[in-house]
């Protein structure tokens, strides 16, 4: 509470959130108190296994806020069960000009047009393996999200991705396809069967010579359910082994805010929800999913469980109630 009735307040004041992000991010990483303070975080353990990976709980923090994976140990001490890092392209980018990242406090809703800034999949894959020979906790998985290269053309696609996913293949535990940011020109046309069947083919193929780790795809909320099926149709032939539902909308008709970018937090919580339902009924439950969009507090959490999630993420959700979500999403 004291951090939504006094810090938020004092914090939203700042113009740009993305500088209050650098700024909380840099906090997380090099405070010493967050350390000491780490066992009054702690929600109860609920360990449950998928893809024989163990997850001491079932919430994990959404891919866009720790996009260059230096975020990992402290998610651990907030009391997530996993993190998902990301998105990383092959190429480094500085992504879209700013501002680009805007509140919408009122609807509890964030919009950004970040454009997966980040420093690509060379520098990320040694961070991440530098911190695997100094750190490892196996209940806490890192997934690691990976994207399209700005630079790189729409039929160039596959290979700027299986560049990537091969780079990263032996410090991640799990693996997420993004074609469904909005923020990128293009991408989402890359959802399409036609488009994602050589880009997922390529992957599960090197996926299969490296040696077979969870491999998924994250969709966008703003699809025909038609399209949906015809991509978890696709996600079965290619036995792939899951999917992420679901990125920001594009549908802004929930929020006064003029900007342009992908919407999320609270406006798309009962669009991910129902897109998860879909995906479950449609799979007869035999699909894992990561139910992602709105998650703020436990009713949330339980919304995506019952609707047939596995795992659930936030991220928005986290910029809203600050340090203790975690604990007071998985424990009430």
């Amino acid at each position: 509470m004291i951090y939504e009735k006094i810090l938020r307040p004092i914090l939203f004041k700042t113009t740009d959130p993305e500088s209050i992000h650098h700024t909380a991010s840099f906090i997380l990483k090099y405070s010493p108190v967050l350390p000491l303070i780490a066992p009054l975080l702690q929600p109860k353990d609920e360990p449950v296994k998928l893809w024989d990976l163990t997850f001491r709980n079932r919430l994990g923090l959404a891919a866009g806020f720790d996009k260059e994976a230096t975020l990992i140990k402290a998610f651990y001490r907030l009391g997530f069960g996993h993190t998902e890092v990301g998105t990383i392209t092959r190429h480094a980018q500085p992504g879209n000009p700013k501002p680009r990242v805007f509140r919408c406090p009122s609807e509890q809703g964030l919009v950004n047009r970040m454009g997966f800034p980040n420093s690509g999949a060379d520098v990320i894959a040694e961070r991440l393996t530098r911190l695997r020979l100094v750190w490892g906790k196996p209940d806490y998985p890192i997934g690691v999200n990976i994207g399209k290269s700005k630079v790189t053309e729409l039929h160039e696609a596959a290979n700027d991705y299986l560049y990537s996913f091969e780079k990263l293949h032996a410090v991640g535990d799990y693996f997420v396809v993004n074609v469904s940011s909005p923020n990128t020109p293009g991408l989402r046309n890359l959802q399409s069967v036609e488009s994602l069947r050589p880009i997922l083919s390529a992957l599960q193929a090197a996926n299969d010579k490296l040696g077979s780790k969870p491999l998924l795809l994250k969709i966008a909320p703003d699809l025909a359910l038609d399209d949906i099926a015809a991509i978890l149709s696709l996600i079965t032939e290619l036995k792939l082994h899951g999917i992420v539902a679901t990125n920001t909308t594009i549908d802004h008709s929930a929020i006064t805010l003029k900007e342009t970018g992908g919407l999320s937090g609270v406006p798309v919580r009962k669009k991910s929800t129902d897109i998860i339902h879909f995906i479950a009924k449609e799979t007869g439950g035999k699909l894992p999913i990561i139910g992602v969009g709105g998650v703020f507090t436990h009713d949330d959490f339980l919304e995506k469980i019952d609707a047939g999630a596995s795992l659930v993420q936030l991220y928005t959700g986290f910029i809203y109630r600050g340090p203790f979500t975690a604990k007071r999403v998985l424990n009430r």
